[in-house]
């Protein structure tokens, strides 16, 4: 569905201002601008979009009410009798998700010589990793350091962020990004073989590395080929339900659940490490999503039923440029690399309003002013509102064919419904995109609960507030890494005595005396649930 007339004689507006907009340098906002619009129109400031948790180690915390739906439920295995002692796979590290956090973690541990399963209830590869355009940061340039990316992140996430884990996080950039090009990941470089890099909103630097705009699929096939070629057991369709303490109180295991037949199967395991992602698929608050199809939430569920401490789950972070149109790729990623190279957020005049490479929070927050309280937004045939994304900017300033060479898939998934990004701007609104929490960990990727690790999106802690771009897919490598070399190494000095869920009856209990009513939920809820019987 290309442009209606209406809309092409608004886009003559944007046309318009391009050659001024070219000459201009718009200002960035001071900090207390910043925040004021955050505290006016980011989603995570309205109050009635979150509630106090009423049992659990955050008790008394706030979250989305999607996510509390979840935490206030009942197991869905609360009704199946197990024989735990009756053990299909007894393993040293059972890796728990088939992103480029798993797939990170599976290899490190497996380098300790730990025997190593790796379960992933959709197929390997399925995840957010693939779903990442835009690139990874790390500091390997002259005029920068992990210093310096150290307190762009920490200024990003509001200085809110654990300065352990960012402290890992920056330090490790460079390893990372050594590794993976070591592994076959095919970076974007100039002709003497040095690396491009630009920049990302909130960088003071230029760090972002990138593979075109497929840089999450291209780490994740070098990452998904690695595992495959040294041999790792990985069972798809196979999702965690609910994780095994044994009588000590540590993590031990899981039970599984194999998605194709209906079976229950018993893994025994001296440290879990899981690494299921996000929780996209809850639609908070409505707004339409950037992420893969199984980002339920799942970890964070079944941690916090166990006994894991959650992090800054109160805090949500909105992709600024989210396709407003066509209809048919609403909520689509448009990648933060569109920005980067010069693309600019101009309203329904063709006006810039806010500088195209603020911190993404304040972005989305800009948009959203621009549209709710300026009256200043485009609206589509289908009611859906929003801003102008001005790509043609990229070739006026970088030369012609720039947007075809560095932007092939944006290119093309416009192209499929008549949009030429080349000549047309695409038209945007923020669409949610990455929790910013998690379950709590340490540099190790630990949680509290002795031997339950975490790593990639479900982690807490490491982005404070709010994440910078490319740094989601350096702590999937990072932290990954990490928790896998730590989780394997300790393998050798661990003894998993009897399994149980007596957690999950205490939790259960909990929820009784605090008298939530579960209203017949159940959790963690695998996939997300688009259709509803007629009866209901």
């Amino acid at each position: 569905m290309s442009y209606t007339p209406k809309m092409r004689e608004q886009i003559k507006k944007v046309e318009a201002t391009r050659a001024e907009r070219v000459k201009q340098n718009f200002p960035r906002m001071n900090p207390e601008q910043k925040d004021n619009v955050l505290k006016n129109f980011h989603p995570d400031y309205i109050e009635a979009s979150m509630r106090a948790l009423p049992v659990g180690v955050n008790k008394g915390d706030r979250v989305p009410h999607e996510l509390a739906d979840l935490i206030e439920a009942r197991s869905r295995v609360e009704n199946i009798k197990f024989d735990l002692e009756d053990i299909a796979y007894d393993v040293d590290v059972l890796v728990v998700g088939g992103g480029g956090a798993g797939a990170s973690a599976a290899l490190l541990a497996q380098e300790q010589d730990a025997d190593v399963l790796m379960v992933t209830k959709l197929r390997f590869g399925d995840a957010n990793t693939v779903m990442a355009q835009g690139g990874i940061q790390g500091a390997d340039k002259e005029n920068d350091s992990p210093a310096i990316h150290y307190l762009d992140v920490m200024g990003g996430g509001h200085y809110t962020n654990v300065p352990e884990l960012v402290r890992a996080l920056t330090m490790d950039a460079p390893i990372a990004l050594k590794w993976l090009e070591y592994l076959g990941t095919m970076f974007d470089k100039f002709e003497d073989g040095t690396m491009k890099s630009i920049h990302g909103g909130g960088t003071s630097r230029k760090r972002m590395h990138s593979a075109r705009d497929y840089s999450g699929a291209e780490i994740m096939r070098t990452l998904r080929d690695e595992v495959r070629n040294r041999g790792v057991r990985v069972i798809e369709f196979c999702s965690v339900v609910e994780l095994l303490l044994d009588e000590d109180g540590k993590c031990g295991g899981a039970i599984l659940y194999n998605m194709e037949t209906g079976e229950y199967e018993i893994a025994r395991a001296k440290t879990v490490i899981m690494a299921v992602g996000g929780s996209g698929r809850l639609h908070y608050q409505g707004f339409p999503t950037t992420n893969h199809y199984g980002a339920t939430g799942d970890g964070l569920i079944m941690g916090y039923r166990a006994g894991a401490k959650l992090a800054f789950m109160n805090t949500i972070q909105y992709h600024p440029t989210g396709a407003a149109y066509p209809p048919q790729i609403l909520g689509l990623l448009i990648t933060e690399k569109v920005r980067g190279l010069g693309a600019e957020p101009v309203n329904i005049d063709g006006a810039q309003f806010v500088f195209h490479l603020e911190t993404r929070d304040v972005e989305a927050s800009a948009i959203i002013r621009e549209v709710k309280q300026n009256g200043k937004g485009v609206t589509t045939p289908t009611g859906m509102v929003g801003v102008w994304l001005d790509s043609p900017m990229i070739d006026i300033i970088h030369g012609p064919g720039t947007i075809e060479k560095e932007l092939p898939a944006m290119v093309r998934q416009f192209a499929r419904f008549g949009v030429d990004i080349v000549r047309d701007p695409m038209l945007i609104y923020p669409a949610l995109h990455y929790q910013n929490g998690g379950l709590l960990i340490d540099e190790n990727g630990m949680t509290n609960v002795e031997n339950l690790y975490v790593a990639g999106e479900g982690a807490g802690g490491i982005h404070g507030k709010n994440r910078l771009m490319g740094n989601s897919l350096l702590d999937i490598v990072v932290f990954g890494r990490r928790a896998g070399k730590h989780a394997g190494a300790r393998v050798k000095d661990i003894t998993v005595k009897k399994l149980n869920m007596d957690h999950v009856a205490s939790y259960h209990k909990e929820l009784e005396d605090n008298g939530v009513d579960t209203a017949g939920r159940v959790s963690p809820l695998l996939l997300p649930r688009y259709t509803h019987r007629i009866d209901e």
